[in-house]
């Protein structure tokens, strides 16, 4: 049995079996199956996107284990938004400068107690076809008034977090790495992995 990450990112995949280390179970990405899939992410939540990418290949693979996984930035005076639109928010031309003064724009004039906001990672374990966890890692904050920091990348230069008294893209990367939405999620994976025999 292997554990098939749903992504093609092999940059990604590092950081996931970094954070997944001490699992006694192989884990891959897609590149390395014999079989190539085409995900349509058209979900109107995370959970229904990271099914989307997990259940398909869940049933292509029987025998192993699929996790995937969906993220984005939840604002709560936006009522949730960008959420699964997080990274083309600004449009087809989007860049992450773009979508960052999008939402800069969106909350001018709001005060800081008002700008609540999240990073939500939603991830799920499948084994053919069935899912058998759903995991959800969140990071906590605000929207600060203007980016600061170059350490980051997406949100992170106004993502404010009040312990630090800092952006996402201002706390040096490993600190990052523990907090991080998709780090507390894994971790989560990792834990329930641990218990199950290879």
């Amino acid at each position: 049995m292997r554990l098939i990450i749903a992504t093609e990112n092999e940059g990604k995949l590092r950081e996931i079996k970094h954070l997944l280390r001490g699992v006694k179970i192989s884990i891959v990405s897609l590149c390395e199956l014999d079989k190539k899939f085409h995900i349509k992410e058209n979900g109107k939540t995370f959970f229904e996107n990271a099914v989307k990418k997990t259940k398909s290949i869940s049933l292509a693979y029987k025998d192993d284990l699929v996790a995937g996984e969906d993220s984005g930035l939840e604002v709560n005076f936006l009522k949730g938004a960008p959420g699964v639109y997080s990274k083309r928010y600004s449009g087809k031309n989007w860049t992450y400068e773009k979508n960052n003064l999008k939402i800069l724009k969106e909350l001018a004039g709001i005060p800081y107690k008002k700008r609540k906001a999240s990073f939500h990672c939603c991830l799920v374990l499948f084994k053919a076809g069935k899912l058998i966890k759903k995991i959800d890692g969140r990071l906590n904050g605000y929207i600060g008034p203007e980016p600061k920091g170059g350490d980051g990348f997406g949100y992170d230069p106004i993502f404010y977090i009040p312990i630090y008294k800092k952006t996402v893209a201002q706390i040096p990367l490993n600190v990052k790495n523990r907090l991080s939405h998709r780090a507390k999620a894994f971790m989560k994976l990792r834990k329930y992995l641990t218990r199950i025999k290879p």
